[in-house]
């Protein structure tokens, strides 16, 4: 296409039969639908996030436009694309005009976005499951099984399960996580059957996942004591499996790694974000004095004086409030880790300088 269109514009200044009222997004779908995937591909790849999410969810609930609507919609487009029984549009249509056009990731929260709570596979609708129920189901089964169910689902909801677990079942699970090995189709079908009657057939790993990674995401959202107990009982059964899981955590103490270029860039990305912004002082509440000492360091005397202000003005806090308030700054730098912005790599901590 010489131009791209800005269809939502477009959309909204087409005035459609007034027995169907139509919003903005709906006329864009469907003027999508009439473009076909070649010219809505261009379209989508000039469009926003937000914007790209709210067309495709109305293509996906469209389902069959009459054609007098169509061409009430097109207008200027008619006389090409006239049709006796107009476009139907579905969430597979919606999903092939958007597969191929995003990123892998991009394309995946949409998707699961438009899907909603019933079209989620097993294991989503898990990691949306309360943790009280989930661990008092998973309580009753052996600790293989545990294991192969938590490797799963989100590492967070994970961390929130095992902690209602007793420290042994919670320590042998982890043990077992650590060693997994590709799990077979029989035994992915037999325990997604036993899980739920509602899933989808999964031919089991494509890829062996890290579990030492995993099992370290998931030390990475336990409080502070519980972190301390189980890696007191893991190291105690295998010292090298606790080792490889320390190297590969980053826990908000972990933050004197990093280098000094490294840290005022995590200061200046906290500070653009409002959010975080105001987190970072209840965050710094329960950090060590040389973690504190690092964030000022990397602020204005005016910046610093501030922020140690609006700490002592806070009074008391709750552990577990500070404790969620550095998991967010920690996801922050985890992510400028995985964008290649910081360095963040185990290797760092091993680098570490002194005067």
């Amino acid at each position: 296409m010489a131009e791209v269109i800005d269809v939502t514009k477009a959309a909204n200044e087409i005035v459609p039969d007034s027995s169907v009222p139509l919003k903005g997004s709906k006329k864009a779908a469907i003027i999508m639908l009439v473009l076909g995937k070649d010219g809505a591909r261009e379209i989508f790849k000039n469009l926003s996030e937000d914007d790209v999410r709210e067309i495709a969810k109305e293509m996906s609930s469209l389902g069959v436009v009459k054609a007098s609507v169509v061409e009430e919609v097109c207008k200027e487009f008619s006389a090409k694309f006239k049709s006796v029984d107009g476009v139907v549009g579905s969430y597979d249509v919606a999903a092939d005009y958007l597969r191929g056009v995003l990123d892998p990731d991009m394309f995946e929260n949409i998707i699961d976005t438009i899907k909603g709570p019933s079209g989620r596979n097993v294991w989503a609708k898990l990691s949306n499951m309360p943790e009280d129920i989930l661990a008092n189901y998973l309580k009753n089964e052996q600790p293989q099984s545990i294991a192969v169910i938590l490797s799963y689902i989100n590492p967070a909801h994970v961390a929130r399960v095992l902690s209602l677990f007793s420290e042994e079942l919670a320590t042998e699970v982890l043990s077992r996580i650590l060693h997994l090995g590709p799990v077979n189709k029989e035994v992915m079908e037999s325990i997604q059957a036993t899980l739920t009657d509602e899933f989808i057939n999964m031919a089991g790993r494509s890829k062996k996942r890290d579990q030492y990674s995993f099992v370290a995401e998931v030390y990475n959202n336990f409080d502070r004591k519980l972190e301390g107990r189980l890696t007191e009982t893991l190291s105690a059964i295998d010292p090298e499996d606790m080792e490889k899981v320390n190297k590969l955590k980053f826990t908000f103490d972990d933050i004197k790694r990093l280098g000094r270029d490294d840290l005022m860039s995590v200061v200046t990305a906290v500070s653009r974000d409002p959010e975080l912004k105001s987190k970072l002082p209840l965050a710094l509440k329960a950090a060590s004095p040389q973690i504190k000492e690092l964030f000022f360091s990397c602020m204005s005397k005016r910046a610093a004086g501030i922020m140690q202000e609006e700490m002592q003005g806070m009074g008391s806090v709750k552990l577990r409030d500070a404790e969620t308030a550095q998991l967010e700054i920690i996801t922050l730098i985890k992510d400028m880790g995985k964008d290649g912005l910081i360095d963040i790599s185990p290797s760092s901590a091993e680098e570490e300088m002194v005067e």
